[in-house]
């Protein structure tokens, strides 16, 4: 666990070190683009239990989330014109890195989910609480097209919950049986790969 913090923090910094004027373009774009802040909060549910507001480059138009769901499909009418690019590229995620840092997540593990899904876990898929989120997984590599998927439903949020979210967790539990460095490092290489070949 202690080497897995050390590699969490040592390429978070670096990431962010690296990616800092890639973070001031998109801070500038999202500011021309529409009326709000730049960064979008959300509270997500991380290791044991515990509540954490998770970093986004906001990419919906500002209090997004009052006026629809939580779940967002391809096409949704909140998202910006500069979201939609963010989006595309997993740009809008970047800013997790911050997460990471402050140790509310980690490069690689489950997807945090918002307290409403949370409390739909069994017993078994709690099991994803017992380590840190990441900003990647198993999950996300699978459903990196979710949005598209869920705009082909005619309820988008039923069919999360009863279709989507058991097959996330259950790659999750997946993960934590397997999980070490070198497999981190691969799906960090896989999420990469998948998101420039878009």
């Amino acid at each position: 666990m202690l080497a897995k913090r050390a590699f969490d923090i040592f390429f978070s910094l670096i990431g962010i070190l690296v990616l800092f004027p890639l973070f001031v373009i998109i801070a500038f774009w999202i500011k021309l683009d529409s009326p709000g802040s730049i960064f979008f909060k959300q509270i997500r549910v991380g290791r044991y239990g515990r509540e954490f507001n998770i970093y986004k480059f906001r990419s919906m138009v500002a209090e997004a989330e009052s006026i629809g769901k939580q779940i967002t499909v391809d096409g949704d009418r909140r998202i910006t014109s500069s979201g939609q690019f963010l989006r595309k590229y997993k740009l809008d995620e970047l800013p997790q890195l911050f997460n990471v840092l402050k140790g509310d997540m980690s490069l690689v593990g489950p997807r945090p989910e918002v307290p409403k899904y949370v409390a739909l876990y069994n017993f078994e898929q709690r099991r994803v609480l017992e380590v840190r989120p990441g900003i990647t997984d198993l999950a996300s590599i699978q459903f990196r097209n979710e949005s598209e998927l869920l705009s082909s439903v005619s309820n988008p949020e039923d069919f999360y919950i009863q279709e989507i979210m058991p097959q996330k967790l259950a790659l999750n539990i997946q993960y934590i049986s397997q999980a070490s460095l070198g497999f981190d490092l691969l799906l960090i290489l896989q999420t990469l790969w998948r998101t420039i070949a878009k």
